[in-house]
């Protein structure tokens, strides 16, 4: 072994042990990353299978794309992808747009201890499981909830509204469902980098003149736009993930129409039903979806806003 690379052996232990928690907690992350996610990537090969458990793959069990073509032959399928779109992308606007507001909200509060308490409020539904809002949910929404008898007592309607039995009003009680309980933790990023703009550009705005929006429009939005790209490619990854929980337990047979979308389908006839193979094709289905649209989004981000992740 050369001088050099004796050298270059030495700086790396030197630098290995002055960075061995870094190194061993990375070390951990990536061991859970391949078993986790890498090594069950050899599953795909399921979804072109008739699979069953406990039975060998065999070349006589092979329907090659079968089973993606049997979602869409289904009887529901495009009512399935149509509420999957449509709360995906009430999700992806109202959603995204929500936490940003928030925390521009939140900066412009100057009483530390109410802010604080503000935020903290706003982070506990994050870490509530979705069994316990759907109960809270049916307990204020149901025909004699508080919600419909402050509505009665309003004056705003002689009835209760059915907004748990009626499916026009399943979407937006979904959107703000899924808002409520994911805002605040979604405005930690964004606080974050809001922390981060340089207090010089404020107080220059100030000397210009500038009112507190004319400070939120242009220098507030334009330094945190890099994080607000970024995590709108990100959560594009994510379109068709609405996870499966809210709506089955936030569903009635009389909504089905409006709340049944990919996940609580492939659960309900994949997994209960044992169509396993069924379920990975749909599965890949989605992450090849997913894959596209992030690179889509990218490629628009980087032509209009110069920002990208790669």
């Amino acid at each position: 072994m050369n001088h050099g690379a004796i050298g270059k052996y030495a700086l790396w232990r030197r630098r290995l042990g002055r960075e061995r928690e870094l190194w061993f907690w990375s070390g951990l992350c990536i061991i859970w990353w391949v078993i986790f996610f890498l090594i069950p990537i050899y599953g795909i090969v399921y979804s072109f299978f008739n699979y069953t458990p406990g039975r060998a793959l065999t070349w006589d069990r092979f329907v090659g794309l079968k089973n993606f073509i049997s979602f869409f032959q289904s009887r529901d399928a495009w009512k399935i992808i149509r509420n999957t779109l449509v709360i995906s992308g009430l999700n992806m606007t109202v959603g995204f747009m929500a936490p940003i507001i928030l925390a521009l909200q939140l900066d412009e509060l100057r009483h530390g201890l109410f802010k604080k308490t503000v935020q903290t409020i706003s982070y506990m539904p994050y870490f509530v499981s979705w069994v316990v809002v759907a109960s809270l949910a049916i307990a204020l929404l149901n025909s004699d909830g508080v919600v419909n008898e402050v509505i009665i007592k309003l004056g705003l309607s002689d009835k209760a509204i059915p907004f748990l039995t009626e499916g026009k009003y399943f979407w937006g009680l979904i959107t703000v469902l899924n808002i409520w309980k994911t805002v605040g933790w979604s405005t930690i990023l964004y606080m974050s980098a809001i922390a981060g703009i340089d207090q010089n550009l404020y107080e220059a705005g100030a000397v210009d003149g500038i009112n507190r929006w004319g400070m939120v429009r242009y220098i507030t939005l334009p330094s945190i736009m890099p994080t607000i790209v970024l995590l709108f490619i990100l959560s594009i990854g994510n379109f068709l993930n609405l996870g499966y929980e809210q709506n089955l337990l936030l569903g009635q047979s009389t909504t089905r129409e409006y709340w049944e979308i990919i996940d609580t389908y492939v659960y309900r006839y994949g997994i209960q039903l044992g169509r396993y193979s069924f379920s990975i094709a749909i599965g890949l289905m989605k992450s090849i979806i997913g894959i596209a649209l992030v690179f889509i989004a990218n490629g628009i981000a980087r032509k209009y806003t110069q920002y990208s992740i790669m």
